[in-house]
């Protein structure tokens, strides 16, 4: 055995999780640092398939190499570092978060981590953020798990699954590059957005997931759907549900709100674990029950009541292109390139006004005559762009940290 390599692991625990479909990841690991045998693997999840991509030996060596020189690691309490390895010579790509914990009172250093193929370096790239977001509330919960001394195994093992679950679905249904309603909803993403978009699935097996940006859902037998209250929280932009069954659009409030209220959420929901997660130990399905009843405001969707021009000229002027023409393609683009540079527009004429935010803006009445966006709709749909382009937008144009949006509007209404 080389210097270089770590001593040999002895067996590790295994799960193999059953998938419908390929899946494109290889395995999940959770390892740690042993003070005196170095990086550790304790446990394995890998989709159960017929072929054996890569032995327990393989993986147990890639995910120790993700710890290697983390003894020095210099950390603020509580940080998780984000870590992305691609290993040519072994063709295989690790995305790896690094953690401090507390396990039966020893204090160390983590890494959660999944492994994928070299080759679905492009698949996996769009879906970075989901899985990074997705993996670091499991730390979250899984540190508070491990302070109480309560088997962190089975907790990962359902937090784990699921997202194992997305990324087959996500293989075997996403959006394809070529233009019916999901695929018409993508055209007005950008392509990276479009990777991280799925299509219904026939069989009705997919769930809502959050992060994706256009997903399709299949009602059940009774002809209703509910969409899980934690999921929708745990997204990073709102959520719009559209039933084309009956034609209704229902909105989230708007993004800063939104994070505004995730944030509020996540640190409540790790407060309840917190004073569950007792002395009298409880099963992972107990908790994870618990979140998904946790519904401090079930009243977040309301129905799309503002008027607007921008999207009914849109409309109006499209149709009267033939339908199957690269035209109507071309038409949207140069619509998405009108609303982005109206938005532009409101950054640089809030930037002047306000001395690239030296001084509180206060001509908001100005800003919508001199833009044209008198109509509510119109001035929504634009403060949304402005507010992806430039974070924080709408609390400095308010004044305050936090506005909701039943206040924002009767601000606007009385000017």
């Amino acid at each position: 055995m080389c210097a270089a390599c770590p001593p040999q692991s002895p067996a590790v625990a295994k799960t193999e999780i059953m998938l419908d479909g390929d899946s494109p990841l290889l395995a999940a690991t959770f390892a740690y640092w042993d003070n005196i045998l170095g990086p550790r693997v304790r446990h394995i999840w890998a989709p159960k398939c017929e072929q054996l991509l890569l032995s327990d030996g393989e993986i147990t060596f890639l995910a120790n190499h993700t710890l290697n020189g983390e003894i020095l690691r210099s950390a603020k309490s509580g940080a998780i570092d984000v870590k992305f390895f691609v290993l040519s010579e072994k063709g295989v790509i690790i995305i790896s978060l690094i953690f401090d914990g507390n396990m039966n009172g020893d204090r160390s250093t983590y890494a959660l981590s999944v492994i994928l193929p070299q080759t679905e370096l492009g698949f996996y790239l769009p879906l970075h953020r989901l899985c990074v977001d997705r993996l670091t509330h499991i730390i979250r919960k899984g540190r508070i798990w491990m302070y109480k001394g309560q088997s962190i195994i089975s907790f990962l093992t359902t937090e784990i699954t699921p997202i194992m679950e997305l990324f087959s679905s996500m293989k075997t249904h996403g959006v394809p590059q070529e233009v019916q309603m999901v695929r018409t909803l993508c055209l007005f993403l950008t392509p990276t957005e479009r990777k991280c978009s799925r299509l219904a699935n026939t069989g009705g097996s997919f769930k809502y997931n959050s992060g994706l940006f256009v997903q399709g859902l299949l009602k059940d037998s009774t002809g209703s759907f509910v969409l899980p209250y934690r999921q929708i929280m745990y997204a990073p932009y709102p959520t719009t549900h559209i039933d084309v069954d009956v034609n209704t659009v229902k909105q989230m409030a708007p993004c800063h709100e939104h994070i505004y209220n995730q944030q509020n959420y996540m640190s409540m929901e790790l407060v309840t674990l917190q004073k569950t997660a007792s002395e009298e130990v409880k099963i992972p399905d107990t908790i994870i029950h618990m979140d998904e009843s946790f519904t401090p405001n079930l009243n977040i969707f309301q129905d799309v009541m503002n008027r607007d021009t921008l999207v009914k000229s849109f409309l109006d002027q499209i149709f009267q292109l033939k339908s199957g023409l690269s035209l109507r393609n071309v038409f949207l683009a140069q619509f998405l390139l009108v609303l982005h540079r109206k938005a532009q527009t409101v950054i640089k004429y809030i930037e002047d006004e306000t001395q690239r935010g030296k001084k509180p803006f206060k001509s908001l009445r100005n800003l919508k005559v001199d833009l044209d966006l008198t109509v509510e709709g119109d001035l929504s749909i634009i403060m949304a762009m402005a507010e992806k382009l430039k974070p924080g937008l709408h609390s400095f144009i308010f004044g305050k940290s936090f506005h909701t949006s039943v206040q924002e509007r009767d601000v606007l209404m009385s000017l």
